[in-house]
């Protein structure tokens, strides 16, 4: 009884168990928008659930479920999920490249869906809910190749990844009922992320960021266990001097962390020499660790870069960096400390392994 009720709750909260009158959707405004802006495209299944994951990430505009890549016109929710179109359930990304990059966006992607599957997504099954990276130029086709061949190559999944990467042809916005439907109808989007489970699939093979596996210490154990520059860069937003830290010439195998919480930050694979005197990167391991609020001290206005669950600083982002990403993360060591790559798996980190080539 107990089983029949819960396939009874998950038939009625699927993705495609839902089919509210057609209404005309408002995509956030964001042509107002001052800074650089870029999109992207992916399909993964429902798009309810590929929307949540992408929404409150600093340098996120705005995230539009839809419908993308069919030879339709303006189709209706009724008609894709139903499999009457050539179209898949979609979103479509609008970001700032100064601030976070393709690269970053589709990390995160990777990491909310099954890559391997092909008939479908979960128990939504049909070409309309096939995965698939739709790449706005060259640039974004390169980016997401090379991080597809990257987590083929680690042998993170039993089987290889089939999304296929295919230009970006149309994108229609979906019904407003669909918009930000886990803040809409929350119960239902939960029981529909564990009922599909598409939530244990995700957690069997990534960490998802919990403020909970990084815990910050109070400021007066920070006291005690941080140096006193390593204390007034991370709680009290110091910068230290350029070349005389610790980090800036370190070529060793491995990842940096945060000092304060030990949530994984970079990867010595994305360090480079920026001739800054200080240690910086291409990209993080994963933009949602990471805070990026707008600095406008010392008569400058920059892009800083903190620690979330450390609630601590780390350093400046700039859009001055190398490709493939264009940004260069500028970081202070004393807000970092380097896990060698022989010492991951101890220290827990094992699951990074793959990030260090």
């Amino acid at each position: 009884m107990l089983l029949a009720l819960a396939l009874i709750c998950i038939a009625v909260t699927s993705c495609n168990g839902s089919n509210k009158a057609s209404e005309e959707v408002e995509p956030e405004n964001i042509e107002s928008y001052a800074g650089n802006t870029e999109k992207a495209t992916f399909a993964g299944g429902c798009f309810w659930c590929i929307e949540s994951p992408f929404e409150g990430i600093d340098g996120i505009l705005s995230v539009v479920s839809g419908y993308a890549g069919g030879k339709e016109k303006n189709p209706t929710y009724s008609q894709v999920s139903s499999g009457k179109t050539s179209h898949k359930e979609a979103v479509q990304v609008t970001f700032d490249p100064d601030v976070i990059s393709y690269s970053e966006v589709i990390d995160i992607f990777f990491q909310q869906y099954d890559p391997t599957d092909e008939g479908g997504s979960f128990y939504d099954r049909g070409s309309q809910y096939e995965s698939a990276i739709f790449y706005h130029d060259n640039k974004q086709k390169k980016v997401a190749e090379s991080i597809k061949q990257d987590i083929d190559g680690a042998g993170i999944f039993d089987k290889p990844i089939v999304t296929p990467i295919v230009k970006f042809t149309n994108f229609y916005p979906a019904e407003a009922y669909h918009q930000d439907y886990y803040k809409k109808e929350p119960q239902a989007y939960k029981s529909y992320r564990t009922g599909s489970g598409r939530d244990r699939f995700i957690s069997n093979y990534w960490e998802v960021p919990k403020a909970s596996n990084y815990p910050k210490p109070s400021k007066k154990e920070l006291k005690e266990k941080l140096t006193p520059l390593q204390y007034q860069v991370t709680m009290e937003d110091a910068t230290e001097r350029s070349f005389n830290n610790e980090y800036n010439g370190n070529k060793a195998e491995g990842i940096y962390v945060c000092i304060v919480s030990g949530a994984p930050l970079f990867s010595s694979s994305d360090k480079y020499e920026s001739g800054s005197g200080w240690p910086s990167f291409t990209k993080p391991i994963d933009a949602r660790y990471l805070e990026k609020p707008i600095d406008r001290g010392h008569g400058m206005v920059r892009v800083e870069v903190r620690s979330k669950f450390g609630d601590s600083h780390l350093g400046h982002v700039f859009n001055d960096g190398p490709e493939p990403t264009g940004l260069r993360y500028c970081m202070n060591s004393a807000a970092m400390k380097f896990i060698p790559k022989s010492e991951m798996e101890a220290q827990g980190y094992g699951q990074y392994l793959w990030k260090v080539k």
